[in-house]
Formats: C-alpha cells, sequence, structure tokens
C-alpha cells in the first residue's frame, strides 16, 4: 500500500475512532496499565484482558549481535527481569499477541517456542502469511479499526529509518488501544515522522508509547526515536510519554542516562517516564 494512501485511510480510521471517543462514557482513572517486560516488549490489562506487545523473550547473549551497528555485543543485553518459571506463568495469561512487525528483536524464536499457537495475533496485514507459515492459526491482520472483546485497537504507521535504511528495515505498525475513554498509543518502530503527528493530532491519547535507543547501523540516520525525536514528541502533546526500547539491542546507542539527562535538563520530569524493566505504569 502507498504511504500516501495508508495515511488517508487511517486518518479516516483515526478520525471515527476519536468521534466514538467523544461520546464515551465519562474516565474512569486506571482502567488499564502496562509493564514494560524489556525492549519493546509490552503486557497490557485492558478491559480484564492481557496483551503482550512485540514478545522478545530469549535469555541474556542468546541471539547474534545486530550487524553492521559498530560492536559485536551479544544480544538481548540484559535478562528479562523474572524467572523463566515466572515467565511461563504470566504467558499463560496472555489473551492475544500485539505484533507490530517481525524483527527479530520483536519477536524472536524463543517466543514462537513458548506461545501456545492457538493464541489470537494481531499483526500488519504484511506478517500475516509469515505468522501462518510459523504454525500459528489464529491471525488477525489489521487493516485499519477493530473492537475486540470491548477494546478499540487501531493500526497506526511509522518510518523505521529514513532513505534507503528505511527501505530495508520494511513496513511497520503501532497501535492506539482505547478502552472507556482512555487511550494508550504504542508507537512502534518509528521515528518523528507525519504518521505520529497524525495520530496525535486525531486521537490526543492519553498515554504515549515510544521506541527509544537511537537505534541505527554504521551508515544512515536513526531507525527508532532520539533525544531529539522525544523533545519534538513532547512538544506535539502534553500528555504522558514512557521511553522504552533501551539497553537491550547492540544498535540501541543512546541510554537510559541520556534520556533521564535529557528531561531533566527540558523540564520534561512530570511529562516524560523512562521505566526500567519490570516496571508497571497506569494510564
Amino acid at each position: 500500500m502507498k504511504r500516501s494512501v495508508f495515511l488517508k485511510q487511517s486518518s479516516l480510521a483515526l478520525m471515527a475512532l476519536a468521534t466514538n471517543k467523544l461520546y464515551a462514557a465519562p474516565k474512569r482513572r486506571n482502567c488499564f496499565r502496562f509493564q514494560l517486560w524489556r525492549h519493546a516488549t509490552l503486557f497490557i490489562e485492558v478491559n480484564k484482558l492481557n496483551i503482550l506487545v512485540d514478545p522478545m523473550l530469549s535469555a541474556k547473549e542468546t541471539m547474534n549481535p545486530i550487524q553492521n551497528a559498530g560492536n559485536s555485543f551479544r544480544i538481548p543485553m540484559v535478562d528479562l527481569p523474572f524467572s523463566e518459571e515466572e515467565l511461563k506463568k504470566k504467558l499463560n495469561t496472555v489473551n492475544a499477541i500485539l505484533l507490530t512487525h517481525l524483527h527479530a528483536d520483536h519477536w524472536d524464536v524463543k517466543a514462537r517456542e513458548l506461545l501456545n499457537k492457538e493464541i489470537p495475533i494481531i499483526c500488519q496485514p504484511g506478517d500475516a502469511e509469515r505468522l501462518k507459515q510459523q504454525g500459528f492459526k489464529e491471525i488477525i491482520p489489521l487493516s485499519e479499526h477493530m473492537e475486540w472483546k470491548g477494546i478499540g485497537i487501531t493500526r497506526t504507521g511509522g518510518q523505521h529509518g529514513t532513505g534507503e535504511i528505511g527501505k530495508r528495515m520494511g513496513q511497520v505498525s503501532g497501535y492506539v488501544i482505547a478502552h472507556k475513554k482512555q487511550s494508550l498509543y504504542i508507537a512502534g518502530d518509528t521515528i518523528w515522522c507525519d504518521e505520529v503527528k497524525k495520530v496525535i493530532e486525531v486521537m490526543n491519547p492519553d498515554h504515549i508509547i515510544v521506541n527509544g535507543g537511537g537505534a541505527r547501523f554504521l551508515q544512515g540516520d536513526a531507525i527508532t526515536m532520539t533525544g531529539k525525536d522525544v523533545l519534538a514528541v513532547s512538544r506535539y502533546t502534553k500528555n504522558k510519554i514512557s521511553i522504552v526500547h533501551l539497553e537491550t539491542v547492540n544498535h540501541c546507542l543512546e541510554k537510559r542516562k541520556d534520556f533521564r539527562e535529557l528531561v531533566v535538563q527540558n523540564r520534561l520530569e512530570k511529562q516524560v517516564w523512562i521505566p526500567d524493566d519490570g516496571t508497571w505504569s497506569s494510564i
């Protein structure tokens, strides 16, 4: 699908969802929450359901490093914040998987091994066939918007880099999850771009999760958000921002301390948060 067509269709879907949001029931605080497991892996509790986003579940240093990144640190560079026994217990409570794309740091072999092949997987349409080939039975390709068990889920666009590198990275998606007039925007692997602006303009999400780290290769610009990108997001909205996608994969060069210094320097302590692995946050 051409980017211009996707932007237009996304705008229509977002406007429809925004209209529903205006006429929803009065806001109930702490309606849902999320836990950062590690990198971009999120465990979302909403409407008494559990959604797992972009599961990278491998043990520390069991995967090869990202190539052409200027270092050879094996990944993940840190373990999950709980034992494998606890991980399996948590996975047994998951009602659906939400995938932004299929890069190995968002959907790894360990996740494919551990997850029940019958679990619903919501994904961008271009990834559906590959997931079927991997043995998963209930694939839900999402073009624009869906209502699922009382939750609204809208797929959004993004740019996983610029120029030739951006093209090689392929299509990526984000998602807005809405329930009881509250909304969480998972931007996914994207830099600051028109697609992200459009979501903020139309949906005004209560909480935005951005993938930071300024991931990059030896050539080209960053393929995920840098500190400069996060500042741009913070100036475009006054709502809460959480930065994840940090200190786990070897091509993510900007660290938590870098983002925390940025937050302090720009007096954003009340708006921008850099959670540690295992931390919970309420919407």
